[in-house]
């Protein structure tokens, strides 16, 4: 393995399989503090690039940018560790399946004693049209199962959140089969411009806050 890429992985390869808790390792064992991006979805191919794994998508194109391999199994989820403009993060994708997401979010953040403000969750949002994008500081689940998981397993909905829109079901539709489904052909070039403003939106949260990234892409709508 490169230097370089052992590095990166170095931090996340230091969790282990089972996190006591209250781990005495904190986000400043070596000096620098650690922000962590959760992005939520179901694992396997039957589930990939489904409504649901928008999520996952935004943590793809993050390890995709800036070369931080989510290959460390680690707690029911994949990690990588790396830097994003000068920051130390850790990207984690929960492999528990949708409704039991905080399962593998919660020890993780226990363990490094990361602060719910720098923990930021990017999910799927059927009240958001295709093309939306919305950033939070905090909120409520609004009915999301994985967030429901979520703010169980961390005792509170403080913290910050990115929503990517997927549309709103047909009226005829269950709601589980459309969010498992795929998108239309027509869809997916709006959907790919969401997943990369939400990876703008996660970087520009990193570099200059909550604030910024509301300011700046609450107010975004990707076109055909």
């Amino acid at each position: 393995m490169r230097l370089l890429d052992w590095f990166r992985n170095r931090l996340a390869e230091t969790l282990p399989e089972d996190l006591p808790e209250g781990g005495n390792e904190g986000q400043e064992k070596d000096g620098e503090k650690m922000k962590i991006i959760i992005g939520l979805g179901n694992p396997g191919t039957r589930y990939a690039g489904s409504r649901h794994n928008a999520g996952f998508r935004a943590i793809t194109e993050l390890s995709d940018r800036h070369g931080i391999r989510v290959n460390i199994n680690r707690q029911k989820g994949l990690c990588g560790s790396g830097v994003i403009n000068g920051q130390k993060v850790m990207l984690v994708m929960p492999q528990t399946y949708m409704n039991n997401s905080g399962e593998c979010v919660g020890p993780i953040v226990d363990y490094f004693h990361v602060p719910l403000e720098d923990v930021l969750v990017i999910y799927d949002d059927i009240a958001l049209d295709v093309g939306q994008i919305r950033v939070r500081g905090k909120g409520s689940a609004g009915g999301h199962n994985g967030m429901k998981s979520l703010i169980a397993h961390l005792g509170s909905g403080d913290f910050p959140r990115v929503r990517i829109g997927i549309g709103a079901k047909p009226p005829q539709m269950d709601l589980a089969d459309y969010v498992l489904g795929h998108f239309p052909e027509e869809e997916l070039t709006v959907i790919r411009k969401s997943v990369k403003a939400a990876a703008d939106a996660a970087e520009t949260w990193i570099s200059d806050g909550i604030e910024a990234a509301m300011n700046h892409y609450n107010t975004f709508r990707a076109e055909p």
